[in-house]
């Protein structure tokens, strides 16, 4: 298999083709200046040293040069070289809250950019893992099912926000059963799985602790990590100056339900840990998820071209320098030779 890597570089060819045209108009008027003195035939013999065709040689080499020389540029590749990764690490499967009191400002910039700005360090972090991601409200969606693909994980966790699920609440439960269904086989054991759920502990649909100690008897570990504050603050209403109110006209106050999230780590065999704005939170997951259990990922078999510019390179060399020991001059030693006919 052949390809040009920068097929873009080869439209350089039209400037060496501009050259040749160039080079036979300059040579045509040089000729025919040459023909104002007399018959060229019998110029010949007033210049017995001097070569009409070695110019024509050297002009040859340098132009074969810079086609070579477009060539190498537009790098090609021949052939294909397979390579084998084997990966060896674990399943995460984040469960990120993004109903309205994750809108609150008590950690900055908000609870929920607070929390996705920490997940996307983790999974910076998290290179030869599989990952998934689940956010939930009043009811939990599949964001992104377990994959090796890091980079498509940051590109869902930057179009999160709290409009993402349309039915309002904090479904804990239902998001933490989904993400156990999302591991696929449950009674896989060869590898570490973890649940790493991000909340602020305000469950008003369902039964957390009981859903994170099904998980644990999978054999899935379940991390919270609490957003927000004890003390609480007002959720800020969207496009708007004011705050979300309740039935009687006051201002809601969101606080962490630091308590229910303790429960819900130890019922799932995992760890609390706070979402402050330093990275204490992120360093206690990196630390949990290294003691996992590692397993085989996945095993990547792939094709890569093989680079080959270098051997035009050394084309271009030898042309150039074969071009600069040809004189326009004959030689008067290696004329005997007559390796170039006038």
């Amino acid at each position: 298999m052949f390809r040009f890597a920068n097929p873009n570089m080869l439209y350089l060819l039209l400037i060496v083709l501009l050259m040749i045209c160039i080079y036979i108009v300059k040579c045509y008027f040089q000729r025919k200046k040459l023909r104002l003195f007399g018959n060229p035939d019998l110029l010949i013999h007033l210049m017995p040293d001097y070569s009409f065709v070695r110019p024509h040689v050297k002009f040859g080499l340098t132009i074969l040069a810079l086609i070579f020389l477009v060539f190498a540029l537009a790098q090609p590749q021949f052939g294909t070289r397979k390579q084998t990764e084997n990966r060896q690490g674990v399943e995460a499967i984040f469960v990120l809250d993004v109903s309205n009191s994750m809108r609150a400002t008590d950690v900055s910039p908000s609870r929920l950019e607070n929390a996705k700005m920490m997940l996307s360090k983790l999974i910076d972090e998290m290179t030869d893992d599989k990952i998934g991601l689940i956010i939930f409200a009043g009811d939990a969606y599949v964001q992104m099912p377990l994959s090796a693909d890091n980079v498509s994980a940051k590109m869902f966790l930057k179009t999160i926000n709290p409009g993402s699920v349309p039915v309002p609440g904090t479904a804990i439960g239902a998001a933490i059963d989904m993400a156990v269904r999302s591991f696929g086989n449950i009674e896989k054991q060869d590898i570490g799985r973890s649940i790493i759920l991000i909340t602020d502990g305000e469950n008003h649909e369902d039964d957390a602790v009981e859903a994170a100690r099904k998980a644990s008897e999978y054999g899935i570990n379940v991390n919270v990590v609490g957003v927000g504050s004890v003390a609480g603050s007002p959720i800020p209403v969207p496009h708007s100056t004011d705050f979300w109110r309740d039935e009687n006209g006051q201002v809601v106050v969101s606080a962490l339900n630091e308590q229910m999230c303790k429960q819900v780590a130890v019922a799932g065999d995992g760890i609390f840990v706070r979402a402050t704005n330093s990275n204490s939170a992120l360093r206690a997951l990196t630390s949990e998820i290294d003691k996992m259990q590692k397993g085989e990922i996945d095993t990547f078999s792939y094709s890569d071209y093989d680079d080959k510019f270098y051997i035009l390179a050394w084309i271009v060399l030898t042309l150039l320098i074969v071009e600069l020991l040809i004189l326009e001059r004959q030689n008067r030693w290696l004329k005997k030779f007559k390796w170039f006919e006038r």
